[in-house]
């Protein structure tokens, strides 16, 4: 027998992250941006003193985290032909620098976000067999990807 919990930031929250796909050869290639939304999905087989898969209260660093990266903030492709065009127009006027990262897109995002969520996964919990099983991100009802970390 499993348990399963999730923890969800959904589009409400305000994630108005910007990027592009600058080899794409539809619209995606422009800049655009949205709501983004995530859900976490943790599992193990025996739950703690409380009753508890994970304590939600623990992943406040996650929340903070999402915020940094992904609250109005410009997400680039490290390799992106116009990143450094974008780069000298952000410290012109001031506005936070753009985050470089390998990769744009729901998949890429969520890759990440299971790296920041499984850091959260204390020793006691993994001794319970706690893991990270999906991080989903969404950018509306429609368009999402999940990462299941590796070897799942």
């Amino acid at each position: 027998m499993s348990y399963r919990v999730t923890k969800t930031y959904g589009h409400e929250q305000g994630l108005s992250a910007i990027f592009r796909q600058p080899n794409a050869t539809t619209h995606c290639r422009e800049p655009h941006g949205y709501a983004l939304g995530f859900k976490f999905v943790f599992e193990c087989d025996e739950l703690d003193e409380n009753g508890w898969v994970k304590d939600f209260g623990s992943l406040k660093p996650l929340k903070a985290r999402l915020c940094t990266n992904f609250d109005h903030r410009l997400s680039l492709a490290k390799d992106d032909p116009a990143l450094r065009d974008f780069l000298i127009l952000y410290q012109k006027y001031g506005w936070q620098e753009p985050l470089a990262v390998e990769r744009v897109g729901c998949e890429s995002f969520a890759s990440m976000a299971w790296g920041w969520a499984d850091e959260l996964i204390t020793p006691a919990e993994r001794a319970r067999g706690v893991r990270l099983v999906e991080v989903e991100c969404r950018e509306h009802g429609a368009n999402g990807a999940s990462y299941m970390g590796e070897g799942k």
